[in-house]
């Protein structure tokens, strides 16, 4: 397994992590223990949930309160608030109150006293944006949270988050958390530049484009209602030639479509981790083993050719 910082911070990550967004409401805690055992048997050390996962929402994050007894020295937790969490009129947003609120809730699901990375899961357009940022100014330095990052944001909310961090003097964004994988590329036209030059790390989350980048569906395959409407739109011819190009491509070089799908994410550089969700230990391992492959750049250069060029 390979490690990156974690943005701009000095902590490191493992480059694959595991998505618990499933923990909790497919997999159970006998489930999760294994996934979280096999994950540190594998090197990956970076664990990925929220406030929301789970069935009731919040239940992921008490069944890995239970999996990381007596770990956390060994891992790195993230978890995030903002989204709707309950039927109050203040259980979603970004403000003070929620936040406050929020961070309470999740460290007594996950047994714990500190949050290593917290992230805003999406806008708030209805708070101040300096209210959100001081109320985690307050987590950092109160030692509940280690790192802030966004999750979901354009590249102009990062840049004015960022910016208003550096007037006040408060702790800055470390990552942004984006959906990004081959068939879902438009974080490359704003979020990675601006990236770059904020030196902020970019954490993708569905990787895998919910299984069809692992050669999981082909043409006319029925799809299951809780996929259907992430995967329906990318179920497109061109879709489908550049699937078969990439699947070609990667088995010349003994390797699966699921691997290439995640080593290219990794050839980009402000790529810190890649999230990939687990419903079992050997998706754990599946996943893991794309860490190995360094994409040349003839061959990322090659695999941006098939993702351009097919169907001309």
């Amino acid at each position: 397994m390979h490690y990156r910082h974690l943005g701009n911070a000095g902590v490191k990550v493992s480059v694959i992590g595991v998505g618990c967004n499933r923990i909790g409401r497919t997999v159970d805690l006998d489930g999760a223990k294994a996934i979280v055992k096999r994950a540190l048997d594998e090197g990956i050390n970076f664990f990925d949930t929220a406030d929301i996962y789970g069935n009731p929402p919040g239940n992921s994050e008490t069944l890995l309160g239970e999996a990381f007894a007596g770990l956390w020295d060994r891992i790195v937790v993230a978890t995030k608030v903002a989204m709707k969490a309950g039927e109050g009129v203040n259980d979603r947003g970004a403000s003070r109150y929620h936040i406050m609120h929020g961070v309470e809730a999740s460290l007594r699901r996950l047994k714990t006293d500190h949050i290593d990375l917290y992230y805003i899961h999406e806008w708030d357009a209805h708070t101040p944006l300096e209210e959100t940022l001081r109320a985690l100014e307050d987590l950092v330095r109160g030692g509940k949270v280690r790192y802030i990052g966004a999750s979901n944001f354009a590249a102009w909310q990062l840049a004015r988050a960022q910016a208003l961090a550096e007037l006040r003097g408060w702790n800055s964004i470390v990552v942004t958390q984006e959906e990004y994988h081959m068939l879902r590329r438009e974080v490359e036209r704003e979020i990675i530049p601006y990236a770059r030059y904020a030196k902020l790390g970019i954490v993708p989350y569905f990787p895998l484009a919910g299984g069809l980048l692992t050669g999981k569906y082909k043409r006319g395959d029925a799809i299951s209602p809780t996929r259907a409407a992430y995967v329906t739109p990318f179920l497109t011819d061109r879709n489908f030639e550049i699937l078969d190009r990439l699947r070609v491509f990667a088995a010349e070089r003994d390797h699966t479509l699921g691997e290439l799908a995640l080593a290219w994410l990794l050839a980009e550089p402000q790529v810190c981790s890649v999230i990939s969700g687990a419903t079992h230990a050997d998706q754990v391992s599946a996943n893991a083993k794309a860490s190995a492959w360094e994409l040349t750049r003839d061959e990322y250069k090659m695999v941006r050719e098939i993702l351009e060029g097919a169907g001309n």
